[in-house]
């Protein structure tokens, strides 16, 4: 696969055609895309007849049920992609593309992607029972020494537990002693360039009043690569803003980016595709409200998609703005961030109204930007309504400025949760282990000690997409005393392209890697939140399918959000990212794309 994805297009077509040669014959036997279309149902549904027949001479009688499982898979998806239905849904014929490579293949070429054409190759070799993702001889061998079967398949759970173990050390956890000392120094760096002392470093005050939001002093305390330098200088001038704590910048690389922060950084340095989609969003009038929270807005500073849950956000600023945000359309630096009290306490009172709401998650912005006084009269207020009985506090400061979890907040937490009568739980965002540092682990300790749960909720981004990288946070995680809660895939926001994946990746990682972990450390669920109507998750097919596939490879999913169970509700359409870009793109980074082959049987 590795020397695949970089084939030219006509050796990728001829490749294809070689492992269908009949949908080739009947696209060019056929004199009008109605024919062609109708060629191939009749060839497809004889195919899918023949796989699953219960007694039959022909060679696909001895395709395993687990080849025959995914070949039912890529025919569900190959039927959606030539419905008449879907070329109208989304405005565009794969079919047609594909019927002129068959007919006029020079021409069509120009057109064809590599990745639409890598798509329908691997579709078909599904199709074909040709996945080649399974050592059949080693199944063979488990099968016939049914005497030794516990001990084959032990020796085969060691090779599992082998791999997760190689696989993890490639990351760096942000406890590993060489790391611990190496931000120690930096550390100290940033307080001597900043006149600062122990004490200061301690307080979380100290570092809302250092926030980083200006080039210069980064430039001066930091190698910023080209591409970042390029995004940080396009994001001063355009006024987009951009904020890093002090403790956090301390977990950067100071020589320069490396694998040990790539994650880190890329979180809070702005690109200039980021800064220049901003731009033209600006410009051209458009609303960023890609969620479409306004929608789910009854009141302001409330967000309901739920029946029993509803956010509340008291203050529309964070500490450290994270480039990939749901909400940076309504973030402000921490300079302009407020929210009246008088719409917070209309916001109260009409929860206190409502006796359907059983639990609120404070967020925002991070509410823990704003001082103990104002976070005990919000918990007050929440806690004197009898029918709220759980608290959620979303917020990244453990992670971002983990000293503002100090005396005065775990005094509120020991308060205000009340065993067998009232929960409150800290919602938190870890993005990669290395985050993970001892002044973390301190802070995630004086919470638990209060009977507080934390939860965890990471958003599945290309910096933390490599293989076994996010095993690799959730046993970090779980050892820390945070339980993994949800892994969100990236939301389609144009400004936010670098951050994405495929579909097909998320779910594979979900498949192919949490799946080798114990069941405690594996707990978080991957979902796709669908604008205004709320997560939809991604392990059932069921609720959602892919519906076509556009020239560059890029498929798009039609979903079905959770309520369409029980509720005609409208679907959403959500055009991904190519698997064959991706690729490409861990191609350049130095991953080897071998290790990701079986992404394309993902859907």
């Amino acid at each position: 696969m590795e020397n695949l994805i970089l084939l030219q297009k006509e050796k990728l077509t001829e490749e294809m055609w070689a492992v269908e040669p009949e949908v080739k014959n009947i696209l060019l036997r056929s004199s009008s895309l109605k024919e062609a279309r109708t060629g191939l149902f009749n060839y497809i549904n004889n195919a899918e007849r023949a796989l699953f027949k219960a007694h039959s001479k022909k060679p696909l009688k001895q395709i395993h049920p687990v080849e025959k499982n995914n070949a039912k898979e890529c025919i569900r998806v190959f039927k959606n992609i030539i419905r008449a239905e879907n070329e109208h849904l989304t405005g565009f014929s794969a079919l047609n593309l594909l019927w002129k490579l068959a007919v006029k293949p020079e021409e069509a070429q120009e057109h064809a992607g590599e990745g639409f054409i890598l798509e329908l190759l691997y579709i078909f070799k599904g199709i074909k029972g040709q996945s080649e993702l399974y050592d059949k001889k080693a199944g063979e061998r488990a099968i016939k020494e049914t005497e030794k079967a516990g001990l084959i398949r032990s020796q085969v759970l060691d090779k599992y537990s082998s791999l997760i173990n190689s696989s993890i050390q490639k990351y760096s956890s942000g406890l590993d002693e060489s790391l611990v000392r190496k931000r120690e120094g930096n550390k100290k760096r940033i307080m001597s360039y900043l006149k600062a002392e122990e004490k200061d470093w301690q307080n979380y005050r100290w570092h809302l009043k250092h926030i980083f939001q200006e080039l210069r002093p980064l430039k001066e305390l930091i190698n910023l690569e080209k591409d970042e330098l390029e995004g940080l200088e396009c994001a001063q001038k355009a006024a987009i803003p951009f904020q890093i704590t002090p403790y956090y910048l301390s977990l950067f690389n100071p020589e320069g980016r490396t694998g040990e922060d790539r994650t880190v950084r890329a979180q809070v340095i702005p690109s200039v595709n980021y800064c220049r989609t901003i731009l033209e969003s600006r410009e051209k009038g458009q609303d960023m409200d890609f969620m479409g929270e306004k929608s789910t807005s009854p009141i302001d500073c409330i967000t309901r998609r739920y029946p029993q849950i509803l956010i509340i956000k008291p203050f529309d600023s964070c500490p450290q703005i994270c480039v990939y945000c749901q909400r940076n359309w309504e973030i402000k630096n921490i300079g302009k961030g407020a929210v009246t009290g008088n719409k917070v306490q209309k916001a109260l009172d009409w929860i206190r109204r409502n006796p359907n709401i059983t639990e609120v998650l404070v967020t925002g912005g991070d509410p823990l930007t704003l001082n103990n006084d104002y976070l005990v009269k919000l918990m007050e207020s929440l806690s004197s309504m009898p029918h709220i009985e759980r608290i959620r506090i979303g917020t990244r400061t453990p992670v971002t400025l983990p000293f503002r979890i100090n005396p005065g907040f775990i005094s509120m937490l020991k308060k205000y949760h009340q065993w067998g009568t009232r929960e409150v739980c800290i919602v938190t965002h870890v993005e990669h282990s290395s985050e993970i540092t001892p002044d973390v682990l301190e802070a995630i300790k004086k919470i638990k000690e209060t009977g507080t749960n934390v939860y965890n909720q990471q958003v599945f981004t290309y910096y933390n997409s490599r293989r076994f990288e996010t095993a690799a946070l959730r046993r970090a995680l779980k050892i820390s005393g945070i339980d993994p809660y949800y892994s969100f895939n990236t939301k389609g926001k144009a400004e936010t392209a670098d951050f994405r994946v495929p579909i097909a990746r998320i779910e594979q990682e979900r498949k192919e890697e949490a799946r080798l972990l114990p069941g405690m450390v594996r707990m978080d669920e991957p979902v796709f939140n669908v604008p205004k109507l709320g997560k939809s998750y991604l392990r059932a097919w069921q609720d959602h399918e892919v519906i076509m596939l556009l020239p560059d490879g890029r498929r798009v999913y039609r979903f079905y959000p959770w309520e369409s169970r029980i509720l005609l509700t409208d679907t959403y359409l959500y055009t991904d990212v190519s698997i064959y870009d991706y690729l490409i793109r861990l191609h350049n980074d130095g991953e080897s794309t071998a290790d990701y082959k079986s992404i394309w049987y993902y859907f």
